[in-house]
């Protein structure tokens, strides 16, 4: 569980960064992380926000949030783990749940997230890495790295959808790689016929399950599109063996059921995950669904994607 906590949980947030940062090797300089006191905790809480991860109950991990003035940049600060709770997947769930509390901080213009790693720390350098992060800037001991924040859409109807899938297509440009996932028929197909239509692309879009892989060229001059269906594709490997690598830089390339596949395809994929509202049930002639697009690497730091 992970919960948004404010001031009153100052002596709960301090006692897991004293946990986490107590376990890490020793630094030069030392971190500050251990210099903080609950008045200080107290203090980043008031002016930003916080959450804390618990498992079975007990406190797991925190992070603390605070805006930059302008609010568009959103620092997470004092991320840590107790050790009991590394190696249970907490550490990027609670990632997760702080880039979506950044788009809400503030005035809600948050467009990007950004965190301090220590050259010492490898690890800690790529794990953030692996969250979609990309470094930006280095003054050693201390490398800056900053990504995109997702972003949630509610798309109650398959025009809507296709019309999400149309602004997506005004940002992309040759050698993008797009990874879709949900379940079947949650419209992964409709919002690439949006992406088609918009880049005007020859032929018609449809579901490439028995084909695996279609290349629709541009009927404009511009970026194709490779659709790519990884749904009984057993693994990286086989997607390897499509030969992808003839067309990326030339289109744009959609893969669905790609999550976990086709990441590697480019530095910074953007996954896009579909999901039926709670029930699935058509209401009205309207099946909703939650779009989340998920900007990952440096490639979308300059990108507004609030549409």
């Amino acid at each position: 569980m992970i919960e948004v906590v404010g001031p009153e949980a100052a002596d709960v947030v301090l006692g897991i960064v004293r946990d986490a940062f107590a376990d890490r090797p020793p630094l030069d300089p030392p971190t500050d992380a251990l210099a903080e006191t609950e008045e200080t905790i107290g203090a980043r809480l008031a002016d930003g926000a916080g959450l804390v991860a618990r498992v079975d109950g007990q406190p797991a991990g925190a992070v603390l949030l605070d805006a930059e003035p302008d609010g568009r940049t959103v620092h997470l600060r004092r991320f840590g783990l107790t050790p009991a709770a590394r190696g249970r997947g907490v550490a990027v769930a609670l990632v997760r749940a702080g880039l979506h509390a950044a788009t809400t901080l503030g005035a809600g213009d948050a467009e990007r997230a950004v965190v301090i790693a220590r050259e010492e720390l490898p690890h800690t350098v790529r794990f953030w890495r692996q969250q979609g992060f990309a470094e930006t800037g280095r003054q050693t001991p201390y490398v800056e790295l900053a990504r995109a924040l997702p972003r949630r859409f509610d798309v109650p109807t398959a025009e809507d959808m296709r019309a999400l899938a149309t602004r997506v297509a005004g940002v992309l440009v040759a050698g993008d790689v797009l990874v879709l996932s949900g379940d079947l028929g949650a419209g992964k197909t409709t919002f690439t016929q949006g992406l088609g239509a918009a880049l005007q692309v020859r032929g018609d879009i449809t579901s490439p399950t028995f084909v695996i892989s279609r290349v629709h060229p541009s009927l404009v001059g511009g970026p194709g599109l490779v659709h790519v269906d990884a749904y009984r594709l057993g693994g990286a490997a086989e997607l390897d063996d499509l030969d992808l690598d003839t067309d990326l830089d030339r289109a744009v390339t959609v893969v669905e059921w790609g999550e976990g596949l086709a990441e590697d395809l480019a530095e910074s994929p953007l996954e896009v995950r579909i999901t039926r509202a709670a029930g699935g049930n058509v209401i009205e002639d309207r099946d909703p669904r939650t779009v989340e697009i998920d900007p990952l690497g440096g490639r979308w730091l300059d990108v507004d994607l609030r549409f």
